[in-house]
């Protein structure tokens, strides 16, 4: 139960849904207790009128529909305070199950890029959906049956107890038998569920990679092979459901079995004791079959509550895993600065957590405010993880990187964020419209805005092409659109912000030359007073900024301008001439 403690704050904060349900159970089960009584009544009342011909058939009549009447009213409130329990306490499970779903993903916001590297996605989105829904059973049903069992408990064998302890003893001895086994077989299905749970998170990591990479797998054409993946993973699956349900068979016809039995006791025990003239009238008999079958649910419902509770804390145990993951980016400050763009690099070296590659040693370099610095360098050189630590989106492990002459851990984190327009290689879009992924970059940017966004991206006229032009919505990572198109809407993004510091990962590669030449003009004028870092492969990205410097294996190789690279032996000037050569 450890596991499940995380919850109690919500407990606290629905106090009063939760004590105004317990009070309607117990109403609502002291009104039900009104029609087992009312039964018996009538029966002693029929029997007294067979025994005794002074009763006349009139006033068995009256005596009947007075019951009958009483019978209809007494179901009729306790229905309804029913129906108001179920709303106070299964709603209250759904805000529950809301709020906690909120919470984890916010926290997921928070975790690093590092955090979702080492996990994946389908079993971050299985904890947040299935997980959280067997934690709601524990607060909705889980709770309101244990009310209910321990309410309708208390007060049935207490009236039972009263009119004939004898007869109670008896009729309630298969009940802890009938719990009991409830139990074994809740264990065995939740030993089965949390293993279903797993082959349910393979399942969904499947589909969602092999749906997000469905153009790699139809370029390759290898469909049934990743078909009969599927299939395989799939057919476990139905393998592990299946033994699931065999033993979730069992439940209601163990259950039945033992009412069967409990309801013989009573008509063979309370019939001699009848007979011996211990228990005065048939209807007490009639009266305890209706307690018997009252309890049998209940008493059932134990074992399935612990089945709920032990799948809840299961499922609450795989949340807290992630709940109580530290972010490993902290934001150290309440204040906000506005940043005017120079960046510092210190000694700077990186290695990541999850690969162990060394990404940058020793690198120094300096951008004043409003230069332009491109880096070029072979794939893996270590260009990316720079622009990545200084959006903060990682923290390095030596050296120091100084925004504005401040070191970049004490600038506000979010601040830091929303003053850097941060195009990265992978073009993510959101399926969403043009017009909102583009807005995306400022939340409140007006139509003029977006659109002036566009132009300077050199998208503006591919888009109002589409027959919804700026309203046309995008497919999933924006499958819609070409690369090409998917970077330069990328690029529009990040000018919408207005930022005082630029970054563009190598986010020109998809374009031809000559749509490549425009960005580039357009850029120029944009970044003017704005510092610009451009990471490219290519000489004609890089060759108009105020310095390039050129990396290899982590470490800066090269550096100065475009002038004065040519003229020195090297990776720049070989890449220049091999690049001039095939133009």
């Amino acid at each position: 139960m450890n596991a499940l403690k995380y919850l109690n704050k919500f407990f606290y904060k629905y106090r009063y849904r939760l004590i105004a349900g317990i009070v309607i159970t117990i109403i609502s089960r002291i009104f039900s207790l009104v029609t087992p009584r009312l039964v018996g009544d009538s029966l002693s009342v029929v029997e007294k009128y067979l025994k005794n011909k002074d009763i006349t058939l009139e006033a068995v009549k009256n005596d009947l529909l007075i019951n009958i009447l009483l019978i209809i009213g007494a179901t009729l409130i306790a229905g309804i305070f029913t129906f108001l329990m179920r709303q106070l306490i299964i709603v209250m499970s759904r805000y529950i199950e809301f709020d906690l779903k909120n919470e984890i993903f916010k926290h997921y916001e928070k975790l690093s890029l590092n955090f979702y590297k080492k996990n994946r996605t389908g079993d971050l989105m299985n904890r947040i959906s299935e997980d959280v829904g067997k934690v709601r059973m524990y607060f909705g049903p889980a709770i309101m049956y244990t009310i209910n069992m321990i309410t309708l408990f208390v007060i049935v064998i207490a009236n039972m107890l009263r009119i004939d302890a004898s007869l109670t003893l008896y009729t309630v001895l298969p009940l802890p038998i009938l719990s009991y086994s409830i139990y074994v077989l809740s264990r065995s299905i939740n030993q089965k569920s949390a293993i279903v749970q797993q082959y349910l998170s393979k399942l969904t990591t499947f589909s969602q990679e092999t749906f997000s990479g469905i153009g790699v797998i139809k370029s390759y054409g290898i469909e049934p092979q990743t078909y009969n993946e599927f299939k395989v993973l799939a057919n476990d699956s139905k393998q592990k459901n299946i033994d699931l349900y065999k033993v979730q068979a069992l439940f209601f016809p163990m259950m039945i079995l033992l009412i069967g039995v409990s309801n013989l006791l009573v008509i063979y025990v309370g019939g001699m004791r009848y007979i011996d003239g211990k228990i005065e009238t048939i209807g007490v008999i009639a009266e305890f079959i209706i307690y018997i079958n009252m309890l049998t649910w209940p008493v059932a419902v134990v074992g399935w509550v612990t089945s709920i509770i032990q799948e809840a804390e299961a499922s609450q145990k795989r949340i807290n895993e992630f709940l109580e993951t530290e972010p490993e980016i902290i934001n150290t400050t309440d204040l906000k600065t506005d940043i005017k763009g120079k960046i510092e690099f210190k000694n700077v070296s990186f290695t990541y957590d999850d690969t162990q590659i060394e990404a940058l040693k020793n690198v120094s370099f300096v951008v004043e405010q409003g230069k332009t610095l491109a880096i070029l360098g072979k794939t893996g050189a270590g260009k990316s993880t720079i622009a990545q630590l200084i959006a903060r989106l990682y923290d390095l492990n030596k050296g120091e990187i100084l925004i504005d002459n401040i070191p970049i851990k004490k600038h506000h984190l979010y601040g830091l964020r929303e003053q850097i327009g941060f195009v990265p290689q992978d073009s993510f879009l959101f399926s969403d419209t043009i017009s909102n992924n583009i807005k995306f970059g400022s939340e409140n940017a007006t139509e003029e805005e977006i659109i002036e966004a566009a132009k300077l991206a050199d998208v503006h006229q591919n888009i109002v092409e589409f027959k919804k032009g700026y309203e046309t919505i995008l497919g999933e990572r924006g499958i819609t659109l070409s690369g090409g198109q998917k970077q330069r809407v990328s690029i529009a993004r990040a000018l919408i912000k207005n930022p005082p510091i630029l970054i563009f990962d190598d986010c020109l590669s998809a374009v031809d030359t000559e749509t490549e030449e425009q960005i580039l003009q357009n850029l120029n004028q944009f970044s003017t007073g704005r510092t610009t870092l451009i990471i490219g492969h290519r000489i004609s990205s890089t060759k108009n900024s105020d310095k390039i410097i050129v990396m290899d294996n982590g470490k800066i190789i090269q550096e100065g301008t475009h002038d004065e690279l040519i003229m020195i032996d090297g990776y720049y000037k070989d890449l220049y001439d091999e690049q001039t050569h095939e133009n």
